[in-house]
């Protein structure tokens, strides 16, 4: 049985502290996990841009406004992520966007997923322990509701794309010009519909 609460209040580290920590391993030529190879060295750099760039750039829907302004109960964001993947760069400034906003409503906490094995393997998708993953607690700790690891339509395309080649150059090429493209639009509108269910 997974204790929530308690990863969340002991584990869990901040947004800034998140980002702290992938610039600090990045300066000791590591990354988060256990792989500090070039390759997922190359993808932190890009991925410490790509949230930066997100962070500057990301405006909250209206619709998604609405749905928060009426969350009357407090709730905990817990974030399973790590800094090499691509996915989580261009999500979880999302998330840090809206704890930021509403931060009488939501504390917002990472957890490296490779430290966490027993956390993402309760959380799997398709069997496979994609990232980033948003489980939201109540105040107690208790789990409530969960998403990710990428919006539903790019989760499609993704299949489509991993039938098409095994290039995972131009696979990551691809997924980066949708996020581009799509501007958090559609994980915003995902999270929408999910908060809608919160008091």
């Amino acid at each position: 049985m997974i204790n929530y609460s308690n990863i969340f209040d002991n584990d869990g580290i901040s947004y800034a502290a998140y980002r702290d920590l992938i610039n600090k391993l990045l300066s000791e030529g590591k990354t988060t996990g256990p792989d500090d190879s070039e390759a997922m060295l190359h993808y932190t750099k890009m991925n410490v841009q790509r949230m930066s760039r997100v962070d500057k750039t990301i405006e909250l829907q209206d619709s998604l406004i609405h749905i928060l302004t009426g969350v009357q109960n407090k709730y905990l964001f817990l974030v399973i992520s790590e800094g090499w993947c691509g996915d989580a760069a261009q999500i979880v400034p999302v998330f840090n966007k809206i704890a930021t906003d509403f931060s009488e409503k939501f504390d917002l906490k990472f957890v490296l997923r490779d430290k966490n094995l027993p956390l993402i393997d309760a959380h799997l998708t398709n069997g496979g322990r994609a990232i980033p993953v948003l489980l939201i607690l109540n105040e107690a700790g208790t789990l409530l509701d969960s998403w990710g690891p990428r919006p539903a339509v790019l989760q499609g395309l993704l299949a489509q794309w991993k039938k098409e080649t095994t290039d995972m150059m131009e696979i990551a090429e691809k997924l980066h010009g949708w996020y581009a493209k799509d501007k958090t639009y559609t994980t915003q509108e995902e999270l929408t519909k999910l908060f809608g269910k919160l008091e």
